[in-house]
């Protein structure tokens, strides 16, 4: 990519997370630390490698994506905001009593999403089967799974892995979010589940070890999994929790806690300065 792309998608990334932190400090409530961690890579997928048309959101040659971490629907619910999907106002909405924009995404209530999650380990099954109806019904379209390191501890993922590889679904794209935070602490203090690309390798992935908050890097690393043919694609991105913000960086206290005044405040005017 050249140079003002780049820059463009950084600062359409540095949006987003100005979104997550204005959601959850209104909602008083939410999950902001893996959400800022993700903002990169879904900031590269809605706004440059998906094919998706906003204005018609069941358009049946879409590409598909399943945020299988469905507690992080902040950073979703802003990318598909700033993408057109509904408008960036109903964002003060998020996790409101009545509002279609809850703590967890839902299909049938907002524009955009293909996939109800938040239970964690069930989405890259559910990416499953929209990848095998592509090639049951020859569609070109793609498939896109995010999955957070600490739901990879879930048995149910492995066995979609599996599958995933034995039905050769390359038209299926993962992107694990390697932050190494989970609500109780490190993936390894909990239940650790490195080498995370040896073990999908060894499912019969390809697999990609990125910088997950490098532009460049995650929009190569999508063209190399278009590319790929006879097998799904894993992209291990390393990332970090709470990404853009100071004080919540590498801190799994921000896994699921919001901001007071003063800490939004610190945020936001961190944005403002160009973080």
């Amino acid at each position: 990519m050249e140079e003002k792309e780049i820059a463009e998608l950084r600062q359409k990334a540095r949006k987003v997370r100005e979104d997550i932190i204005e959601e959850v400090y209104r909602a008083k409530s939410g999950h902001p630390g893996g959400s800022l961690s993700v903002a990169d890579i879904l900031t590269v997928l809605y706004f440059k490698e998906m094919n998706i048309k906003p204005e018609n959101p069941s358009w049946e040659e879409r590409d598909r994506l399943v945020l299988s971490k469905g507690h992080c629907s902040p950073a979703l619910y802003s990318c598909l905001a700033n993408r057109g999907y509904f408008p960036v106002e109903d964002l003060k909405t998020f996790r409101n009593i009545g509002s279609y924009l809850q703590g967890h995404p839902d299909k049938n209530k907002v524009p955009g999403v293909d996939m109800t999650t938040g239970s964690l380990g069930q989405g890259l099954s559910c990416a499953n089967g929209m990848a095998i109806a592509g090639k049951m019904n020859q569609k070109d379209y793609r498939v896109y799974c995010i999955l957070g390191d600490g739901e990879i501890e879930e048995g149910q993922v492995w066995e979609a892995a599996m599958a995933a590889s034995h039905y050769k679904l390359d038209n299926l794209c993962i992107v694990v979010d390697n932050n190494n935070l989970q609500i109780d602490g490190t993936i390894e203090e909990v239940m650790s589940s490195y080498p995370i690309d040896e073990k999908f390798r060894s499912f019969g992935f390809q697999v990609i070890n990125i910088d997950g908050h490098d532009i460049d890097e995650i929009s190569k690393a999508f063209e190399v999994a278009r590319n790929v043919k006879g097998k799904p694609t894993c992209i291990i991105a390393k990332t970090i929790k709470g990404k853009g913000v100071d004080f919540m960086e590498n801190q799994a206290g921000w896994h699921g806690k919001a901001p007071n005044e003063e800490q939004y405040n610190q945020a936001i005017a961190g944005f403002k300065g160009g973080i």
